[in-house]
Formats: structure tokens, C-alpha cells, sequence
């Protein structure tokens, strides 16, 4: 499974099959987990001074495949337009990657893919779980961690980064019984040294677009409004 795999299996209700939180936060988490493997597999990396891309800007350290289809593509997508700002990618990086991971999961039998309408007339699609056993032990890592406080590996430690980015760690672990101190946790580890620092700056840079995307968002719907 990919981080992002993972992290879309938390964020979607296993009965009602619908996000738990809305785009394009979540759609901007996804990619930015694809960035997060693609850094960890030593892929991609973060200009430092003096380098030949300009400092903070995305670096293709090494371009051959991972044999992932997913991480493929949008691995090939960055080394055809190098040097970009990561938030810059991380939108475009979005696009279509949900539904892909989706549809993935689903072939797997790990989802099932409902059709269905909305009053009878949209067009819509839920993904209830169909095998929820690899989820659980991912939210049983999560728990461990942030309820009993065990140390986390690298791939917990980047699950629990991207929840505490979206603000919806207590819709994940749903048995903390203070709140806060479980996003406080999460907080820690977030900005703790469980990663190289491209690493961390991935994540970083992808708090920084779901941020600037909702502000856009509300603006817009502002001035519609007016």
C-alpha cells in the first residue's frame, strides 16, 4: 500500500463510504503523500543553496521507475518540469489522483464502489469498505502511538503529519478521550525529527497549499455571494 492509499483509507467513513473532510484539503493530503514516497524512496529532494535548481524548489534526484503506476506518473510529470515550487506541484500533482487510488482500491476488494444518484438524478459513487483489515492495523499503529505513546516508524509518523495538516486527527482516532492532547501528540510528531528534512518539507509545503487553497475558496464564495 502507498502512504497515500493508506492515508485515503482513514479519510473515508467505512459505512457510509463518503470523505470525512472535504476537498481539496483531502485531494491536496493525497498528493502530497505521493510527494512525501517519492521523497522517502530518495526520488525527489528540496534545493538547498547554491545548488543548480533554486533554493526550496522541487530536485529529481533519480528518475527511473518505481514500479508503481501512481508514483510513476507523477514522478515522470516532475522530472519533465523541474525546479517548481512544491505547492505549485502539489496541485497539480491533485488531479485525478483520488479517483485513481480509488479505483485501485477497489479492484483490490479492499473498497467497493456503490453507484448510485443523489435525489434520484446526480450521478454518484460511494466507497464502503469491502476489506477493512489492512485499515485496521494502520488505525491500531495510529492509536499506539498517539494514545499509549510508542514510537513511531517513518510511515506512521508521515500518516500522522498529513491528518494533523487537515486538522482531523480526532476523526481518525476516535477513542482519545482528551481531544486536544491527542492533537497536541500529533502535533509533536508532526514536527519532530521522524524524517530527512525534504521530507519534512514536503509535508510542510503541503500544509501551505491546503491553507492557501481554503482561503482562496472562501474568498471566492464571498464574492459570489456579493
Amino acid at each position: 500500500m502507498l502512504i497515500a492509499e493508506d492515508l485515503l483509507l482513514l479519510l473515508y467513513d467505512d459505512e457510509r463510504g463518503k470523505p470525512i473532510t472535504g476537498a481539496p484539503g483531502l485531494d491536496y493530503a493525497l498528493a502530497g503523500a505521493v510527494l512525501i514516497e517519492l521523497s522517502v524512496l530518495g526520488k525527489l529532494g528540496i534545493a538547498g543553496e547554491g545548488e543548480e535548481v533554486k533554493h526550496g524548489r522541487l530536485k529529481v534526484l533519480d528518475a527511473s521507475p518505481t514500479g508503481d503506476a501512481i508514483l510513476d506518473e507523477r514522478l515522470a510529470y516532475i522530472a519533465g518540469k523541474p525546479g517548481k515550487r512544491p505547492t505549485d506541484q502539489i496541485v497539480r500533482l491533485s488531479k485525478k489522483l483520488r479517483d485513481q487510488l480509488l479505483a485501485r482500491l477497489a479492484e483490490r476488494g479492499v473498497l467497493t464502489a456503490d453507484e448510485g444518484k443523489v435525489l434520484g438524478i446526480f450521478p454518484a459513487t460511494r466507497w464502503p469498505a469491502a476489506d477493512a483489515r489492512h485499515e485496521a492495523e494502520v488505525r491500531s499503529a495510529l492509536a499506539s502511538v498517539l494514545n499509549v505513546g510508542t514510537t513511531p516508524d517513518q510511515r506512521t509518523s508521515a500518516l500522522i503529519a498529513l491528518l494533523s495538516a487537515l486538522n482531523v486527527v480526532p476523526k481518525v482516532v476516535t477513542d482519545a478521550v482528551d481531544k486536544k492532547a491527542l492533537k497536541r501528540r500529533a502535533k509533536e510528531i508532526a514536527e519532530s525529527d521522524w524524517a530527512a528534512d525534504a521530507v519534512k518539507k514536503a509535508v510542510a509545503e503541503m500544509q501551505a497549499a491546503v491553507t492557501t487553497a481554503v482561503v482562496v475558496s472562501a474568498a471566492a464564495t464571498s464574492s459570489a455571494g456579493s
